[in-house]
């Protein structure tokens, strides 16, 4: 099959923070990630704001509450209104139940309520200043939001009340990590660590950083230590699929990747570079796969849309393809590869070279002309080959032209032959007479010499 190197869009392999804190403190605690963004400042107040004693009934209710939410967790989905509910009746036997604040903002999260869970971590911190993974949270969520300055404030906000807060240092340290400050980003990660030795995620972050660098020896060794405390965890091994890349070891990359899409099937980094890795090598099958779960996560990109719109093109399924550069331009119409790649179809596919060489001169001037692309381009190629067919297609349509209007005059000609002749009265010439077996007799065949 033709490799077009202009066909295919290479997605970056993003590698995001995953925010895990837990409901501490009272009975039953949860575990939450949070997903969203969207907070405001916080002001975490002076500690021991709040009554230290929380009623009975209060604690009773807040107990059966969070078993639910825990179960419902459990099973990554729930009637989250009903737990609203429930939470709400605990924080209705006693106003200073802060943790009850807290699952509320993580049961809001989950409904896609960003102010809602806003307001209840805040109302949270305000009533628990100690209660810092409501900081944590809200954190996350200016993280999410794009507002890392925001995000840093509060991490440390809650630092400021306690200063042996691992998760903090351990927030600041992907923040500087994800701006390109590494240096500061190891400094807070190994603050992190000395304060709490369990935690994961500075450990992500010095792995990261290593590998940034690459310093592949560090790197490697880190990720071996994280890999003893979480051998399942996706973020870890596909650190270890990237050192392999960067060791030109693709093939042991190929099973740290795989491994992560096991651990976790909606892991889009490994399905983002499987899918890369399996366009480059062509296979069209394996690339559908890994594009089609990156959609299942984020059917929002389009890039994804586009990549697979190509490997159906490769797969044979034309009409499929359109629809997914359809589907990309929708989202992002000024991905300047999505009228290369949709010219191509019409110029190969759909007989339509006129068409396509108004969307490869689009690509070229989206992409910034021959100095940005090289003249050496295969798109160049593919315009003049194009140029070609419309040449044909319009010296084809000429001749059509040219034979249907001689066709046309020899009928004329023949009606007007036929017309005179009836005029002059001429009879018709006699039809050939039949032999018994069907076939014409010659008349004047039996005439003597």
């Amino acid at each position: 099959m033709r490799r077009m190197a202009e066909m295919k869009v290479w997605g970056a392999v993003l590698l995001t923070a995953s925010f895990l804190v837990a409901c501490g403190g009272k009975k039953g605690a949860v575990r939450a990630d949070a997903e969203t963004a969207g907070a405001a400042g916080v002001e975490i107040g002076p500690e021991g704001a709040g009554p230290d004693q929380i009623s009975t009934r209060a604690k009773l209710k807040f107990d059966d509450a969070v078993k639910a939410l825990a179960a419902a967790e459990e099973k990554g989905t729930g009637d989250w209104e009903s737990l609203e509910r429930q939470f709400q009746a605990a924080l209705k036997e006693d106003r200073n139940l802060a943790e009850a604040d807290y699952n509320l903002g993580l049961i809001a999260e989950r409904r896609g309520d960003r102010a809602a869970a806003e307001r209840h971590y805040l109302a949270a911190l305000g009533k628990k200043p100690s209660l810092t993974m409501a900081g944590h949270n809200l954190a996350a969520m200016r993280h999410r939001a794009g507002d890392t300055a925001g995000a840093a404030e509060i991490y440390r906000a809650v630092l400021e009340r306690a200063p042996e807060d691992g998760g903090a240092y351990a927030g600041l340290a992907e923040l500087s990590r994800l701006s390109g400050d590494c240096d500061t980003a190891l400094e807070q990660a190994r603050a992190a660590l000395v304060r709490d030795p369990e935690l994961l995620d500075p450990t992500k972050v010095m792995m990261r950083c290593h590998l940034t660098r690459k310093d592949l020896a560090r790197a490697r060794l880190v990720a071996q230590r994280a890999l003893r405390a979480a051998p399942n965890d996706p973020d870890i091994l596909m650190v270890i699929g990237n050192i392999f890349m960067e060791e030109g070891k693709v093939d042991l990359a190929k099973v740290q990747f795989k491994a992560a899409v096991t651990a976790k099937d909606d892991y889009a980094p490994a399905h983002q570079v499987l899918a890369d890795l399996a366009m480059r090598e062509e296979n069209w099958p394996r690339a559908e796969e890994h594009l089609r779960k990156l959609l299942q996560v984020n059917g929002n990109n389009a890039a994804a849309h586009l990549n697979l719109g190509i490997a159906y093109r490769g797969l044979g399924q034309a009409d499929k393809a359109m629809q997914e550069y359809d589907e990309a331009e929708k989202l992002d119409p000024g991905l300047a590869p999505i009228y290369l790649n949709r010219a191509i179809v019409l110029h190969r596919e759909k007989n339509a070279p006129e068409r396509a060489l108004e969307l490869y001169r689009k690509y070229v001037g989206m992409a910034g002309g021959e100095f940005a692309i090289g003249a050496d381009s295969p798109v160049y190629s593919l315009i003049s080959e194009a140029e070609t067919l419309v040449a044909q297609n319009l010296e084809a349509e000429r001749m059509a032209r040219v034979q249907a209007a001689e066709a046309a005059q020899a009928a004329q000609l023949e009606a007007a032959e036929a017309a005179r002749l009836e005029a002059e009265g001429a009879p018709a010439d006699p039809a050939p007479v039949q032999a018994a077996g069907g076939e014409p007799t010659d008349p004047f065949a039996d005439e003597p010499q």
